[in-house]
């Protein structure tokens, strides 16, 4: 039976940085991917999405790498608490700066490894970054 592997964002600019994280997480088993709800994405960031919840979950889900995704329903850093306690991963996939010590210590708790992945475009393929985007768009 493969592992369950968790990783967790918002993906509201989706793009090839997001996909290849998705490639490399599903290395690892079963990919389930947590997407910020809009309500957590205005707490967090202070702005609204580009794209709505569902639109986000149904691309999200569309990515072959994907096993299963849904929206958290928790709030705040940590949204994702009630869709890891109701998956139960054996593994949580975050990228370098999507890691800290809080999700550390959350995955310690609950007995889930902790994997960092280094942030690599898929060969061939330009870096993009959601901030980059962003900045791109706003010129």
């Amino acid at each position: 039976m493969p592992k369950k592997v968790f990783v967790s964002g918002c993906y509201d600019l989706l793009h090839s940085g997001h996909v290849e994280f998705f490639r490399e997480a599903a290395e690892y088993g079963d990919l389930y991917v947590g997407i910020g709800s809009d309500a957590t994405i205005m707490e967090l960031k202070h702005h609204k999405t580009m794209f709505p919840e569902e639109e986000r979950l149904f691309m999200v889900k569309a990515i072959r790498y994907v096993h299963d995704a849904c929206i958290n329903r928790g709030s705040g850093f940590l949204d994702f608490t009630p869709t890891v306690d109701a998956i139960k991963p054996d593994i949580f996939v975050v990228n370098e700066d999507g890691s800290s010590e809080a999700k550390r210590q959350f995955c310690a708790e609950r007995g889930i490894e902790y994997v960092v992945l280094k942030r690599v475009p898929a060969e061939g393929l330009t870096a993009r970054s959601s901030t980059a985007l962003k900045e791109a768009m706003a010129k």
